[in-house]
C-alpha cells in the first residue's frame, strides 16, 4: 500500500459520495458534485504522476486505477442520465466500449500482450471529464457552455468511443485473437 494506491482508494471511495448528491436535490447541489468529480479527476491525475515520479508502480495500482477511472466516468454518466441531461443510448455507446475495450486489453494480458492506451483513448477519457464536469455544474452555472457541451461535447465523446474501440480491436484484434489461449 502506497500513497498513489491511496489516492486511487480515494477516488474509488468519492464515487458514491458522488452519486448520492447528484441524485439527491439540495441548494447547491450542482456545485457539491462538480467538486467530488474535480477532486476524484484530480486523484486520477496525481495517482499516475506520483506512481510514475516516485517509481512506487504496482501491479495493484495497475489494476485499480483503470477500474476507478471507469467507475468514475459510468457513475456519472448514470446519474446524467437518470437527471435526463444525457441521452440513455449515448451512455450505453460509451460505458460499452469501456467494458469491451477492458475485456479485450484483459484476454490480451492474459496471453502476455501489453496493449497501451491509445492516443485517441487518452483523449476522449480528456474530453469526457471536461464534458462530465460541464454537465455536473449544469446551466444555471455556465448557460451556452452548458448546451455546447451537452450537444457537441456528447456526440464527440460518443465518436472517439467508437473510433477508438475499433482502433484498439483493428491494431491489436489480429494478434491477441490469433495466439493460442494458455494451457
Amino acid at each position: 500500500m502506497n500513497a498513489p494506491i491511496l489516492l486511487t482508494i480515494s477516488r474509488i471511495l468519492a464515487i458514491p459520495v458522488l452519486v448520492v448528491i447528484m441524485l439527491t436535490p439540495f441548494p447547491g447541489q450542482e456545485i457539491a458534485a462538480f467538486a467530488v468529480f474535480i477532486f476524484a479527476c484530480l486523484t486520477d491525475m496525481l495517482d499516475g504522476f506520483w506512481a510514475r515520479r516516485k517509481k512506487m508502480t504496482t501491479v495493484l495500482g495497475s489494476l485499480l486505477d483503470p477500474m476507478a477511472d471507469k467507475l468514475l466516468i459510468a457513475s456519472a454518466l448514470i446519474c446524467l442520465v437518470e437527471s435526463h441531461v444525457v441521452a440513455s443510448w449515448m451512455a450505453i455507446i460509451i460505458i460499452g466500449r469501456e467494458i469491451a475495450v477492458t475485456g479485450f486489453r484483459a484476454i490480451a494480458a492474459s496471453r502476455g500482450l501489453n496493449i497501451p492506451a491509445s492516443n485517441w483513448g487518452k483523449m476522449k477519457m480528456t474530453l469526457e471529464t471536461i464534458t462530465i464536469a460541464i454537465l455536473i455544474l449544469g446551466p444555471v452555472h455556465l448557460g451556452s457552455l452548458y448546451n455546447l457541451a451537452q450537444t457537441a461535447g456528447l456526440w464527440l465523446i460518443v465518436a472517439l468511443a467508437l473510433f477508438s474501440a475499433i482502433e484498439y480491436f483493428a491494431r491489436y484484434g489480429p494478434s491477441v485473437l490469433s495466439q493460442d489461449s494458455p494451457s
